[in-house]
């Protein structure tokens, strides 16, 4: 339950954070499996990531083998997504992608940029990368 009389200290249920503080401390990844047990972060349902890229920054190799599904949503900057089937650029704040499992996919930023990237579920044990 909130307690709204002290709106800095909502509760136990409750869990406030900075997405660019935050997501350096796990490769950007702000909730999923793999938070410790007991932290409000941990889900095995869905996995969230607040991604940070610079200009030209890109994935190392094609992830492959992808077991779930996601959802990425550019924030700022220009962003392009590679499938084996082509690619999807998005340029403009809130342009979106959503794959299903066994779509091998990379990345390029093509300016400096932030994403926001859903992933569900949330596998423990399992890692196909950044």
């Amino acid at each position: 339950m909130i307690d709204e009389r002290d709106p800095d200290h909502p509760g136990d249920r409750v869990y406030t954070g900075r997405a660019g503080a935050d997501a350096p401390l796990d490769r950007g990844w702000l909730l999923g499996h793999f938070k410790p047990e007991g932290d409000l972060r941990h889900s095995a349902d869905v996995e969230v990531k607040w991604g940070v890229h610079p200009a030209g920054e890109e994935r190392a190799e094609w992830a492959v083998g992808e077991k779930r599904t996601a959802l990425l949503v550019l924030v700022s900057g220009r962003f392009r997504l590679l499938f084996r089937s082509g690619g999807v650029l998005l340029t403009e704040q809130g342009d979106y992608v959503v794959w299903h499992p066994g779509t091998d996919h990379s990345w390029i930023a093509e300016e400096d940029s932030v994403v926001l990237t859903v992933r569900w579920p949330s596998i423990a044990g399992y890692r196909v990368g950044g």
